[in-house]
């Protein structure tokens, strides 16, 4: 094997400029091909196509023609004037936005009576504007809310960014002197969510190559040394975009993470490498030599950390969340490009031309070999002592897991001052609720009154559940349940009509409707394609702004009602996707998390040919990984109750243990090697300053590089951020003092 390992890393050297031109020219046609990468903005592929939660939503969607609206907001403290000129206001801004581009209708309160007849104090008008409230106008008499219904995505030529730009562009011109308005609805979430996640891609892209050459030139003083990794980094990336792009893969709203964890390899793998060439120069070797020296002794480990590292990330498609799925598949394949791309950049650049071709002796150097030979001397020491200590502050870390909570209000995946969260607090303030929900089931094609009636009680027993889910807020106002039963009854006072009547003028009330406002009534009352089977839908506005045991319980209480009335209603809307989203993201971590444990602790006895060196491999990457996530349950409950887990947290523990675990395989490989020449003690002191001595500066060359994440103003990305930090931060320290004590109790006899 080890004459193998030579003749192959000579070959590497042979033809390292031929490789290199491979490598550029990999780059230029990735980068060309990439650049028709597409982002995937559907919901509905946020969930595995089998998800049982998608067949309702999906069936809404057909029968009613789609089912996104975005809601326009703004104030005028003279909506209702009685001369008419809040009216006459709204007129303007809904014709405007009605011609928007990709805009199907638009619906608001100056539509359901003729001319200005709905600011008059008569019956018919109080009892119209009390119908609409909530969805047209808020309690308050100011807020007004226009509803533009869009038309599905594959029903039109505009892009839907351009579409919600437009539309923010109408209402944030407003005629008269009113203020701004805003823009909300769960197309404006993802549309916004999704543009976040590509700035994000490229600031990270762009200052980290900053950051991370800084740290890196201050640690080694070496241009060339700094830009090497920058390149390796480079290179993965534009291949990994490339690989997507031929295999037909689109973006998500992790992507932006891609960035950021090839840059964790990379780097990582890239200062081992720096580190090992210094110390074969340092000890008299060539340029030349040295670098067959380094990569002879960094191939095992840089494969198998690659390898680990795929196989890690690959255990996420086991979730059953979209964005989740692909974000592993794409990250196997970063790690597999991050392998080839030090294969084919790293023998020319090291040994192109004689300027600067040596990395300068990192300053603190001593001072950190000292520290690290006495931290061998400790562990050695007192080897049962320190595991103890480990164990309590993991038992107390582990004890907060229970105490973590899931946050499924989608607005609070961005920050508090952003455009999004303002205007959702508004809506949410003043119209009841920002979240969508729909109930659905089977309708006659003709509808009559004894049918409406029928629908009339069960939107009476919805508004109990509404209100009894209601906010303490006083200044709240609740939401409340619309269908065209409602509007039929509040538009005649049907129920208190003559018996006789009540058929006639319920047919007659429904076909002036379907002619004052035909888009409005086949929202409620639609057919499915292909089909004779016609449904009516009861649309609600909940609450986003509550916690996940609460939307379980409202949505599965309006099920239950639902289902008392008609036996076949659904549940469905965005605010049940959403509310099932983080939900499935949280459940399915410890799937994946444990898939990535298992995959990687077999692939670690294949490395070592060692099952018990295998197993203790993994406790220093697992401790640190389950620490920091049962501390953010303790942080939540003592100082930070908004601390809750979003996608970016919900991934971190497979995602972590597929990073980290590569210096534990440098470790260990390096130890192996060692302790064929050397006794335990001295094996274990040479393997702690050198490989020790990487770890430390990759991972604050890494932490230097992940402060770019936190300027996010995707919050799931800061979260990802900072808890990949922690998590290096604690598998730094495992490695350093968890690993070798457990192998001066396990392995030294």
């Amino acid at each position: 094997m080890t004459n193998l390992r030579i003749s192959f890393v000579k070959l590497l050297i042979k033809h390292r400029y031929l490789l290199f031109a491979v490598g550029i020219a990999c780059g230029l046609l990735s980068q060309l091909s990439s650049q028709r990468l597409q982002f995937d903005r559907s919901i509905e592929n946020m969930f595995t196509s089998d998800d049982g939660v998608l067949a309702p939503y999906r069936q809404l969607k057909n029968a009613f023609g789609g089912n996104e609206i975005v809601l326009a907001v703004y104030t005028d403290a003279e909506l209702f004037a009685p001369s008419g000129i809040g009216i006459d206001r709204v007129r303007k801004i809904q014709k405007r936005l009605a011609s928007v581009p990709g805009v199907k209708a638009v619906l608001s309160i100056d539509q359901p009576l003729p001319g200005n007849a709905i600011v008059q104090d008569n019956f018919i008008s109080q009892r119209t504007r009390r119908l609409f409230q909530g969805y047209t106008h808020g309690a308050d008499q100011e807020t007004v809310a226009i509803a533009c219904m869009l038309h599905p995505e594959q029903e039109t030529t505009v892009d839907r960014r351009q579409t919600i730009a437009s539309l923010r562009a109408v209402i944030q011109d407003l005629p008269d002197g009113l203020p701004d308005g805003h823009l909300t609805g769960e197309p404006v979430l993802v549309v916004d969510g999704f543009r976040y996640v590509e700035q994000d891609g490229e600031r990270l892209g762009k200052w980290s190559a900053i950051l991370l050459g800084g740290t890196i030139i201050l640690c080694f003083r070496s241009i060339r040394w700094v830009i090497i990794p920058i390149a390796v980094v480079q290179l993965s990336i534009m291949m990994t975009r490339g690989v997507l792009r031929l295999t037909g893969m689109q973006l998500s709203m992790v992507s932006s993470m891609l960035v950021a964890v090839v840059m964790v390899i990379a780097v990582a793998t890239m200062v081992h490498v720096i580190v090992r060439f210094l110390e074969s120069r340092l000890s008299g070797l060539s340029t030349r030599e040295s670098l067959e020296r380094t990569v002879s002794l960094l191939i095992a480990p840089i494969f198998w950390s690659c390898v680990t590292d795929a196989v890690g990330f690959l255990s996420l498609t086991t979730s059953d969340v979209g964005p989740v799925q692909d974000f592993g598949v794409m990250m196997s394949i970063g790690a597999g490009m991050v392998l080839l791309s030090v294969a084919l950049i790293v023998p020319a650049a090291a040994l192109l031309g004689t300027v600067d071709s040596d990395p300068k002796i990192p300053w603190g150097q001593q001072q950190l070999n000292e520290r690290l030979s006495e931290s061998v001397a400790v562990i050695q020491r007192y080897p049962k002592q320190i595991l103890l200590l480990i164990a309590v502050v993991a038992a107390i870390g582990l004890s907060g897991l229970p105490k973590t909570e899931i946050e499924t209000d989608f607005t609070k995946n961005f920050r508090s001052n952003s455009e999004i969260v303002i205007a959702y607090n508004l809506v949410e303030d003043k119209l009841g609720g920002a979240g969508v929900c729909d109930i659905m089931f089977a309708a006659p094609k003709q509808l009559t009154w004894n049918y409406l009636k029928q629908v009339r009680e069960l939107t009476a027993d919805i508004d109990k559940v509404l209100q009894a889910n209601a906010t303490s807020d006083s200044e709240r106002q609740p939401a409340k349940a619309l269908s065209l039963s409602d509007a039929v009854a509040t538009l005649t006072n049907i129920e208190r009509q003559p018996a006789m009547l009540r058929e006639s003028l319920c047919g007659v009330t429904l076909v002036a409707m379907r002619k004052a406002m035909p888009e409005f009534f086949a929202a409620l009352h639609g057919k499915l394609p292909n089909s004779d089977q016609y449904y009516l839908r009861v649309m609600l506005r909940l609450s986003e702004q509550q916690s996940s045991s609460q939307k379980k319980e409202v949505i599965a209480k309006l099920k239950s009602v639902s289902q008392k009335h008609f036996p076949d209603a659904e549940v469905t809307g965005y605010f049940v996707l959403l509310s099932n989203l983080i939900d499935s993201v949280l459940r399915d971590q410890w799937r994946t998390f444990g898939t990535a444990v298992v995959a990687i602790g077999l692939l670690m006895w294949i490395a070592f040919r060692n099952l018990r060196l295998a197993l203790i491999a993994l406790v220093p990457n697992l401790l640190p990984i389950l620490i920091v996530l049962g501390m953010m349950g303790w942080l939540r409950v003592l100082a930070f109750p908004e601390l809750k887990i979003n996608i970016g947290a919900a991934m971190i523990a497979a995602v972590s243990m597929g990073l980290s675990i590569d210096s534990s395989i440098h470790y260990i490989i390096s130890f192996q090697r060692a302790r064929r020449e050397k006794d335990f003690g001295d094996a274990l002191i040479q393997v702690q300053r050198n490989v020790g001595r990487a770890m430390v500066l990759s991972t604050i060359s890494l932490i230097v590089g992940f402060t770019v994440l936190a300027t996010s103003q995707f919050v799931p990305t800061v979260y990802f951020g900072t808890l990949v930090s922690l998590a290096m931060l604690g598998g730094l320290l495992g490695n350093l003092v968890v690993l070798p004590a457990l192998l001066s109790i396990f392995v030294a006899n």
